[in-house]
């Protein structure tokens, strides 16, 4: 039976337990020791390259010429509310549920159910147009509080679209928010010893969001 050995330059030598060399794990592996061919060659395995100097200082070059997106430079559509009403919004983001399925005494995993998360915005809330009556509305088409009538689906949820803009102006980056409709609302909050702006935070669940670019 083959045993292992060390074999001076060859430490992936082994013997057939009289002391003759018959081989290397490569060779035992199937792998075929040729000088001509690479290592991705002869194992049909492809690892990254190593940078050269040329690929490192290039890294360092690039590094200087791309241009950053702002937070600020948005603008967020939702029909029936002033854009420039509102002040900020989160990004969409998305939860990947996981499977585990068990074997033996091992795990496998696979993706389960995708979950986008609620999104919050802020809104200001000036006299006229009322950020206030804007967003009521909205809410008037979820539930009617004078009446007690909840409305259809196909009534409160809406399209929005979210662009971020560079330095000109252009959307560099636009997400469509599909089935939107407000999962909570706060109106805001008054006293007397501030002199902060009215604003109003709202918190938005949908279906889905799609990033076109």
């Amino acid at each position: 039976m083959a045993s292992f050995i060390y074999r001076g330059d060859n430490a992936d030598a082994y013997s057939n337990g009289i002391g003759e060399t018959i081989g290397t794990l490569d060779g035992k592996a199937g792998v075929k020791d040729d000088p001509a061919k690479s290592l991705n060659e002869q194992t049909g395995t492809s690892f990254p390259k190593t940078k050269t100097k040329k690929d490192r200082a290039t890294m360092f070059t690039d590094a200087f010429n791309w241009e950053p997106k702002y937070q600020h430079k948005f603008i967020m559509t939702v029909d029936g509310i002033p854009s420039y009403l509102i002040k900020s919004s989160a990004k969409p983001s998305a939860d990947n549920g996981e499977v585990v399925l068990d074997h033996i005494n091992i795990q496998r995993k696979v993706k389960g159910k995708t979950k986008w998360n609620n999104i919050e915005i802020t809104l200001y809330d000036p006299i006229t147009p009322s950020g206030a009556q804007a967003v009521m509305e909205w809410f008037r088409a979820h539930h009617e509080s004078a009446t007690g009538r909840d409305g259809y689906s196909s009534y409160y949820k809406k399209i929005i679209t979210l662009q971020q803009l560079d330095g000109m102006g252009i959307p560099v980056e636009e997400w469509t928010i599909e089935g939107a409709f407000i999962q909570s609302c706060n109106w805001g909050t008054l006293d007397w010893s501030s002199e902060e702006v009215q604003t109003i935070t709202a918190t938005l669940a949908y279906d889905y969001a799609f990033q076109h670019y």
